[in-house]
């Protein structure tokens, strides 16, 4: 095994710091833009700025590391800014992703402050402008959030790299986002149809929701960017896929989790949104299949009630309590991070990045927000 690199690499808290600073520096480029259309638009990159400056930069951290993880590689520091500022595309990317969820499931908050949408609406209201300020904040995000989905793009594209370590990136980069839109359909199809679909197959549904949504976009689909980038071999590209998928499905039922039981102090987000906005997780699904009729009753009754209050939630967190959900969801996050962590340890990769992963393996699963 090749011995540990130390140059121009990047620490951890120094890569956010790094990954803040190019994003910064995009956001300044675009303000000029949008301000020869108008200092009108000014709110549009407030909201924008306010939602990217929040964030624990996990997906760049993979990206970052699984570039670094290629054994023998010693990159110069044209190349360095290049995969920062390629994994800096993937947080205006999330960024986009997370205004659109937000609209999509009506959500208040957004890392403990206003949803995007909820920004807008609130101008709306300030400035006693015409028409329905619900219409007008619906509208400002979807807008937000396409311009996101543009720059991720763009800066994608100033990333200081050879056109052939591009080339094979980009492959990654445009099947991340295909397959996020994907996911985000399969999960608004699910809690649309669920109770036509029934109880059977609630889970398997729920975790290819997960796998698409979530899993794929946030830890598998980062590292096989910065591996493809580097130009990694296929078999490290196959272990990248194969722990990126295991601990993307730990990292997103860990949320699922926080979703309904974590402090809203830490979360950012109301305690149990995601029992009010009808989510459809594994956690919901594990209990729907274990339910007793009263429990079923319970839950038909209460989840997805847009008017769910303190003690509604706390009805449903015993229900998942009750039918051994969340103890379940606890194994699967266990053997999850067990198979990534097995896979991590067999990799031949560098051993500064082996070691930086597995740091970011509890970053991901031990966490309350």
């Amino acid at each position: 095994m090749p011995p540990a690199r130390e140059a121009h690499q990047t620490a951890p808290s120094d890569l956010r710091a790094a990954v803040s600073e190019v994003l910064e520096g995009f956001l300044h480029d675009q303000a000029a833009v949008l301000t020869e259309v108008s200092d009108d638009c000014t709110p549009v990159l407030e909201a924008i700025s306010a939602l990217l400056s929040g964030g624990k930069r996990l997906r760049p951290s993979f990206c970052y590391w699984g570039f670094h993880g290629v054994p023998g590689r010693a990159p110069d520091e044209a190349t360095e800014r290049g995969i920062v500022t390629a994994a800096a595309a993937l947080e205006l990317f999330q960024a986009a992703a997370l205004i659109h969820d937000d609209v999509m499931d009506d959500s208040d908050t957004r890392r403990g402050q206003p949803a995007v949408h909820r920004r807008f609406e609130a101008l709306h209201r300030e400035q006693g402008w015409d028409g329905s300020d619900q219409r007008f904040g619906l509208a400002g995000a979807v807008l937000a959030g396409d311009l996101c989905l543009g720059w991720s793009d763009e800066l994608f594209s100033r990333a200081t790299l050879p056109i052939d370590a591009v080339v094979r990136g980009r492959r990654i980069f445009n099947t991340m986002r295909t397959q996020l839109m994907g996911g985000q359909y399969l999960d608004m199809l699910e809690q649309a149809s669920s109770t036509q679909r029934g109880a059977a197959g609630a889970v398997d549904r729920a975790r290819r929701v997960l796998t698409f949504k979530s899993a794929k976009y946030s830890i598998e689909h980062p590292l096989l960017l910065g591996g493809s980038l580097a130009g990694a071999p296929t078999d490290l590209l196959a272990d990248y896929s194969r722990f990126g998928l295991a601990l993307g499905e730990a990292f997103q039922l860990r949320d699922d989790v926080l979703g309904v039981f974590g402090d809203p102090a830490e979360t950012g987000k109301p305690a149990g949104d995601d029992l009010r906005e009808g989510k459809r997780t594994v956690l919901v699904g594990l209990a729907v299949q274990n339910a007793t009729a009263v429990q079923s009753t319970e839950i038909d009754r209460l989840l997805g009630s847009p008017d769910l209050d303190t003690d509604g939630v706390e009805v449903l967190r015993q229900v998942l309590t009750d039918t051994g959900a969340l103890e379940g969801v606890e194994q699967m996050i266990a053997e999850q991070v067990d198979v990534a962590c097995t896979t991590l340890d067999a990799a031949d990769l560098d051993e500064t990045a082996r070691a930086a992963l597995h740091e970011l393996v509890v970053a991901a699963t031990s966490r309350r927000s």
